[in-house]
């Protein structure tokens, strides 16, 4: 597995687009805003409805109930049925946005994507000044879930691909397949899918006061068992309607099909909108089988948590044998730091954000004196010395004398070593930014690699002081 820069821009949305309609579930009127949202930021709810207007990440930690739709809730704030509107967002093929609601629950519209394909397009998408970042897989991940048999894999493609397998174990609908082979192809091929029910489920649904902003317009509804003069009696009334009849294909009401798997379409619809709570683009095809919001959330958590162990553990590639961008000297002529304890011998890359270097340990060391007769090993602290030495090239290069400068340690957090380092080893350092400089103040993320491991690092803060 490997995370890669693309170069492919990320995007969003040109300004802001509002649609109004009713939750499936809870029958209120809400109205979503689509706000465009800065690089990196990816999908978010944000509840302009509640004091302060909480945000909630689409995250799939934060998946707590996937009965009739994916909810997420965040510090007591929820929100409902997100799957919809999140896949078309990935099906317009835009990285950051902001979605407000004055409600719990987006509107559910017709029961698929396509008015909210509708609205994004409509206002318009751009590129932003960032490229987008892909988890590329490169070998089979699985889940199962044994109860019900459900099982959602991803193996290598070339691009991100969904296919959808479903069976129901009934007559009406039976066994359908979906595939979608493009994500350009979403709105064309998936987008409009709706969302779909039996009628003992519907039964249910009714009975427990559910579904209060369903109707016979944003719902198929396949009828699996014969339905009695009081069960028509019944939907007459929840969905306000005079009539209501079977027709010979085993939908209820008049409502026509869009395609003869529509509800196969639906689910590979839910899958992309599920699967985008991992938070991070997919090369990758992906298999579901018998799928449904609490196996394809599960499946999101487990690929989130392999790409968070990935990306911890993941070893930049580097030209050792490249023209540095310094050399020791050059190294010298900024750092105060001279020999024994000058841990920096070359500086590859360095921008205004990230700074790459390396030190070349070997046995003649003087700390492999001590540490330890027979079987020497760079001691930790030192390690992170030489992260620190490589991030002041850094923080001096801000100033345009820097010889004129010193360095000083102010804090080290989250500090973990992961493997040891011995003479013979090529430490590579890189440390970016996590924050703009300001004041000489300079705040790090450090990393130390050695043998295409990431062998120590640490979060580092350092201040730079003129010498009086």
């Amino acid at each position: 597995m490997a995370i890669v820069n693309t170069e492919i821009k990320q995007k969003t949305i040109k300004s802001d687009g509002k649609l109004q309609g009713v939750g499936l579930h809870t029958g209120k009127d809400v109205t979503l805003t689509f706000k465009p949202a800065p690089v990196n930021y990816g999908f978010a709810f944000k509840r302009v409805d509640l004091e302060g207007s909480p945000v909630i990440e689409a995250d799939a930690n934060y998946v707590t109930n996937t009965q009739r739709g994916t909810m997420l809730e965040k510090n007591g704030v929820i929100i409902q049925t997100c799957e919809h509107v999140l896949a078309a967002l990935v099906g317009l093929d835009i990285d950051n946005v902001i979605i407000e609601l004055d409600a719990s629950e987006p509107p559910i519209m017709d029961g698929s994507s396509k008015f909210f394909v509708e609205t994004l397009e409509r206002i318009g998408i751009e590129e932003q000044d960032a490229f987008r970042e892909e988890y590329v897989v490169d070998d089979v991940i699985s889940y199962i879930d044994e109860e019900t048999g459900s099982e959602i894999l991803v193996m290598p493609a070339k691009e991100y691909q969904v296919t959808t397998m479903v069976d129901f174990g009934t007559k009406v609908l039976g066994t359908q397949n979906a595939t979608l082979n493009h994500i350009s192809d979403f709105k064309t091929e998936i987008s409009d899918s709706r969302t779909f029910s039996f009628l003992h489920e519907l039964e249910t649904l009714l009975e427990h006061g559910l579904i209060k902003g369903g109707d016979l317009n944003n719902a198929i509804v396949y009828v699996d068992k014969e339905i009695s003069d009081d069960t028509i009696e019944k939907l007459k009334i929840a969905f306000n309607k005079d009539s209501i009849s079977v027709k010979p294909n085993g939908i209820l009401d008049n409502l026509t099909l869009h395609y003869p798997n529509e509800a196969a379409r639906h689910k590979l619809l839910d899958v992309i909108g599920d699967l985008s709570l991992i938070k991070t683009r997919i090369r990758g095809k992906v298999i579901a089988n018998k799928p449904g919001h609490y196996i394809n959330t599960q499946f999101a958590k487990k690929l989130a948590k392999i790409i968070k162990n990935d990306r911890r553990n993941h070893v930049p590639k580097f030209d050792l044998y490249a023209e540095p961008l310094m050399d020791i000297n050059k190294i010298m002529d900024m750092l105060p730091h001279r020999p024994p304890f000058l841990l920096v011998d070359k500086i590859l890359e360095l921008s205004e954000d990230h700074v790459i270097g390396i030190k070349n340990v070997t046995m003649n060391e003087p700390f492999f004196v001590g540490h330890f007769p027979g079987a020497p090993v760079m001691p930790g602290v030192l390690q992170i010395e030489a992260m620190a030495q490589t991030g002041g090239i850094l923080v001096l290069s801000t100033v345009p004398d820097p010889e004129n400068y010193l360095t000083y340690l102010l804090k080290i957090d989250n500090v973990r070593y992961k493997h040891q380092v011995v003479p013979g080893d090529t430490l590579i350092f890189k440390l970016d930014l996590m924050q703009p400089i300001r004041r000489g103040i300079c705040q790090m993320h450090a990393k130390a690699y050695a043998n295409g491991k990431l062998v120590s690092e640490a979060e580092i803060m350092a201040q730079i002081a003129k010498v009086k």
